[in-house]
């Protein structure tokens, strides 16, 4: 039997229209790919394509933000195209909960942090290095990211971290870096860098107030195991 198009569903059932006639809220995950990809191939329609895609990760958004253009584009109907078309609409809406974060006007516990953080650094594939920088109310001032590095690491320039917090103007300051591996224990070098950097705060009168670490569901925070 041959598929029928999506021209040839009811309105109701075509992704487009139903999002125009109904609201954005009432379409599903699989209905705004297909609003995005445009078409499915020969035996699929855009939503099937998208169902499947989504099913080869289980269904979770956050897992298809990882994959690669190459990735996509083996599905069959996914061309580079599309397949940027997806990546853009996944990197736009973490984006929009970056600047969400924004009104996370202060830290008052270290999931603060991971909330405002985590977004940004927990589903990498690298290791990032950032600070979030607060003035004496704990009200974030700005967050920097410091160094981009490999899976096991990123280089950190102290200067660099203090050149920020004295343009700021902050008194205090929260390291954060992720750790691919999933891993929360901090290595050694983790403990090291640390201290380094606390110590080179102090004749600025800058404080470090907190250095988590951050996977994709949860983190670890120097000052509430006491190792600040």
């Amino acid at each position: 039997m041959k598929k029928l198009s999506i021209k040839s569903w009811a309105i109701d059932d075509r992704p487009r229209e139903k999002l125009l006639n109904h609201g954005k809220t009432i379409v599903t995950n699989a209905e705004l790919i297909a609003i995005l990809i445009g078409s499915g191939n020969r035996t699929e329609s855009a939503v099937e394509l998208s169902k499947r895609i989504l099913s080869s990760v289980n269904n979770n958004l956050n897992d298809l933000a990882k994959l690669s253009i190459q990735e996509l584009m083996r599905f069959k109907g996914i061309g580079e195209a599309k397949a940027i078309s997806i990546i853009t609409a996944l990197e736009l809406g973490k984006r929009r909960h970056f600047e969400e974060g924004k009104d996370v006007f202060k830290i008052k516990s270290s999931n603060n942090v991971f909330n405002l953080m985590q977004s940004i650094v927990g589903d990498l594939p690298h290791e990032e290095f950032w600070v979030v920088y607060l003035n004496n109310s704990n009200t974030v001032l700005d967050k920097y990211q410091i160094s981009k590095g490999g899976l096991v690491s990123a280089l950190v320039d102290i200067r660099l971290i203090y050149k920020k917090a004295l343009e700021l103007a902050a008194v205090g300051i929260i390291l954060i870096h992720n750790h691919p591996s999933g891993k929360l224990s901090p290595s050694t070098s983790d403990i090291q860098l640390t201290e380094k950097i606390k110590k080179a705060g102090v004749a600025l009168d800058i404080k470090v107030l907190d250095h988590l670490i951050i996977t994709e569901k949860d983190y670890f925070s120097f000052a509430d195991e006491g190792m600040l």
